[in-house]
């Protein structure tokens, strides 16, 4: 079809002509991917769903005992990983140091 074609066309036959475009669009990219996954099935391969039905068992990561905690709240504690507590920073801020908040570990 040439461009000439569809300037001479009106909105509702182009609106039409779209319609019937994706339709057409729809059933052979649907075609496609049954075809594609039919080979890749031959292949051996497997699919995974889009849907996130296949979830990944979650990774084991050991407890990280703490290192710091407050000494003026004994609930209070920091593994000594990620952004620093508030309260620890609010003690570094006025010039405590960072060793003075060690939990001391029995030997």
């Amino acid at each position: 079809m040439k461009s000439s074609d569809l300037k001479s066309l009106s909105v509702d036959e182009l609106w039409d002509l779209h319609e019937q475009i994706a339709a057409e669009l729809t059933q052979k990219m649907t075609a496609e991917k049954a075809a594609l996954e039919d080979r890749l099935r031959r292949l051996g391969s497997s699919t995974k769903p889009a849907s996130g039905q296949d979830k990944r068992a979650k990774r084991f990561y050991p407890k990280v005992l703490p290192k710091y905690r407050n000494p003026k709240n004994r609930s209070e504690t920091w593994t000594g990983r990620g952004k620093q507590p508030r309260w620890l920073v609010d003690q570094l801020r006025v010039g405590r140091k960072l060793n003075e908040f060690l939990i001391r570990q029995p030997s």
